[in-house]
């Protein structure tokens, strides 16, 4: 069968190549293009378009890049077109996938929607398009199960591919003697610093992740950057600042850490699966995090205590994320802080609410035995 899969962003790249694999072991005769990533590439699938040139988030940068939208919206649409897919299967990014998601239905291809845009945490009404453009939501938390079935939505739980990303990666890690050698770090303890893979992120939060660098002597800091982003742009924000940059080992620098400084995001749930303390930091432009605020219905922006349901991690957000706030929470959650052993508490108590890994060859099983039917 032939596959047309769509994501957006670094995290879609990353459960999308795992869904390619698992498609191509459950389907040998599978023709899948994409566009997506690096990582969805190596995994076997035809790259037409990478996100980095289609990863616009935030009211503002939307708003800026209309036109170039608009282009590749009509370039999405005439590929599919042109290859004709027995299936096309949306991974997040919605402002793009919803509209892919209707031309795909009204031309007479079926659509998988895998992992679930934020509906549940804002604009529920656009839940309807849901509804009405996709054949079936492929969920990976647990709680949006109950959301979309609320709305008459066809929806699965498999289970959260993150899981076998983490066991995947830590089984495969060297020492960390030999990672703390390959980043050439010293013997001081590590704090992992996770700013975000997005530009507009990176430029709102690290300048605060880094006023914290000289009240903890004792560590070193150390950056994940991503290969998306220019070192320059690190670097003029880290300045004199003693943070090292380590590009593309967001797990390696977890696995060595003691505690994390995390951009909202998927990386909190990674970090909490690689069993790390963190604390959660976001801030975006004035007018972003003001419509933010107006419109969001949920009690928390984390995925760790939106699947909890409770403050397992602290959430520091807009004008909280401050020097004096990143001080004290930090201490807390490093050795000997009071809040350290409860939170890795909860994470065991996350993970069993997440389920067993295996969710990506399981959801790969059951769209392959949809579209048999």
């Amino acid at each position: 069968m032939k596959y047309f899969i769509i994501a957006g962003e670094q995290s879609g790249d990353l459960h999308g190549s795992n869904l390619v694999r698992e498609l191509l072991i459950a389907d040998k005769e599978a023709e899948i293009i994409c566009w997506g990533g690096d990582m969805m590439e190596s995994a076997g699938a035809k790259l037409l378009m990478h996100y980095r040139k289609t990863a616009f988030m935030g009211f503002v940068v939307v708003l800026k890049n209309l036109r170039t939208i608009a282009r590749n919206l009509s370039l999405c649409r005439n590929q599919i077109k042109d290859f004709s897919p027995d299936v096309v299967i949306l991974i997040d990014y919605p402002g793009f996938n919803l509209r892919i998601a209707e031309f795909a239905k009204n031309n007479g291809f079926r659509v998988f929607y895998y992992i679930s845009p934020k509906f549940w945490a804002w604009k529920e009404k656009r839940v309807e398009k849901i509804k009405r453009h996709v054949d079936k939501m492929y969920a990976i938390f647990p709680f949006e199960t109950s959301f979309y079935k609320k709305h008459d939505v066809e929806v699965e739980y498999r289970g959260n591919p993150l899981i076998d990303e983490t066991e995947r990666r830590i089984s495969a890690m060297p020492s960390a003697e030999e990672l703390r050698k390959s980043m050439s770090l010293d013997e001081r303890p590590v704090i992992g610093l996770l700013a975000g893979s997005r530009r507009h992120e990176v430029e709102a939060i690290l300048p605060q992740m880094g006023r914290v660098v000289r009240d903890f002597p004792g560590y070193q800091f150390v950056l994940a950057g991503v290969k998306n982003l220019p070192d320059k742009l690190y670097l003029s924000i880290i300045g004199s600042e003693q943070i090292k940059l380590v590009k593309e080992k967001t797990y390696e620098i977890l696995h060595i850490s003691e505690a994390a400084l995390v951009a909202s995001g998927t990386a909190t749930l990674e970090t909490a699966l690689l069993n790390v303390p963190q604390v959660v930091c976001y801030k975006g432009d004035f007018l972003s995090m003001i419509i933010a605020w107006m419109l969001i219905k949920v009690k928390f922006i984390s995925l760790v205590n939106l699947i909890m349901d409770s403050e397992v991690v602290k959430e520091l957000l807009g004008y909280s994320l401050n020097k004096r706030n990143l001080v004290k929470e930090l201490v807390s959650v490093l050795p000997g802080g009071e809040k350290r052993e409860k939170m890795l508490s909860d994470y065991s108590l996350l993970r069993q609410k997440l389920g067993p890994a295996g969710a990506s060859a399981r959801v790969a099983a059951d769209m392959v035995k949809v579209l048999g039917k």
